[in-house]
């Protein structure tokens, strides 16, 4: 039995566990698929505080992961299945049977881009011009032209934003409008540097001699006409799968899956002892620093919690 588990090693699962060894807690970190989370994907993050350069993404949680070991952090690898939190003890049980009880839990457990699943995609993830975010990587992207997919508010966001960097912006929806709200709709269409293709989709991202995408193959669903739009980013908007299943029926969630934090704490649930924190909680900022401070609340409310 354990005084505290995090679930998750991304950057709010590891600064939740730096916290919490500094604080003589010695957590256990359950590791799931893809330890280090998104960022891991990621070949340079400018974005994080203190590293003036830029650092790659798997070097920054590498270093998160260390320096929560060096004050205590314990890691495994455990693949949650299903989850008990109803006790004084929470039960968590991985897919191999395994039944871990803690008093306190912190569940960081992240959320997974929804992807298109087409060819030249996952070649071109992470700093060869494929990307599910403008914020991160936009400024990679200055005076090129990029392309957006989507049709919602997150993507007419993706798209405004990029438009600070990109020479030309192609926003691609497979209807022939917007589902987006209309003040963001009326924004897209009116910028002069987005041109908007509709009633198609994405069916191939090609890549230049270095590897590199230089443009995207769409098709119309209408008339099933073939064309290539020239890109050097290729920006996906079509939503996030936050990493919640496990417990489903337990922890209150929105309609897309999210976890709904217990009145104004943005990590506190119904459950004593449980918290959550990152982007399974967070559908709005995504970012790294942010998941980084929700992790350092959990904490501290569960240290707090755990002495009385």
């Amino acid at each position: 039995m354990e005084d505290i588990i995090i679930l998750g090693t991304g950057c709010a699962g590891l600064t939740a566990a730096i916290y919490a060894a500094r604080a003589n807690l010695s957590p256990l970190v359950l590791e799931g698929n893809q330890p280090g989370g998104q960022l891991t994907t990621t070949s340079e993050v400018e974005n994080f505080p203190g590293w003036p350069e830029g650092i790659d993404g798997f070097e920054l949680m590498d270093k998160l992961r260390k320096q929560a070991g060096r004050f205590g952090a314990r890691y495994t690898f455990a693949e949650i299945t299903t989850a008990d939190l109803s006790g004084d003890l929470k039960k968590l049980t991985a897919a191999d049977g395994t039944v871990y009880t803690c008093k306190a839990l912190i569940i960081a457990t992240g959320a997974r881009p929804r992807t298109l699943g087409i060819p030249g995609e996952s070649a071109m993830w992470g700093g060869k011009g494929v990307s599910t975010c403008a914020t991160c990587d936009g400024a990679f992207y200055r005076n090129m032209e990029v392309v957006v997919v989507g049709g919602g508010d997150s993507a007419a966001e993706e798209a405004l934003f990029l438009t600070r960097f990109a020479s030309k912006v192609t926003l691609i929806h497979r209807r022939d409008e917007l589902r987006a709200s209309k003040i963001m709709a009326d924004r897209v269409l009116a910028h002069e540097k987005v041109e908007t293709v509709w009633n198609s989709i994405p069916e191939e991202v090609l890549a230049d001699e270095t590897g590199n995408a230089r443009a995207v193959r769409v098709v119309d669903v209408k008339t099933g006409e073939k064309r290539e739009i020239p890109c050097k980013g290729f920006f996906i908007a079509i939503g996030h799968i936050p990493n919640t299943a496990p417990f489903k029926g337990q922890l209150p969630l929105d309609e897309n899956g999210y976890f709904i934090p217990e009145g104004k704490s943005q990590v506190r649930t119904a459950y004593p002892g449980v918290y959550v924190a990152g982007d399974c909680a967070d559908h709005i900022f995504r970012q790294a620093i942010t998941a980084a401070g929700m992790g350092c609340q959990a904490a501290i409310e569960a240290e707090r919690w755990l002495a009385q």
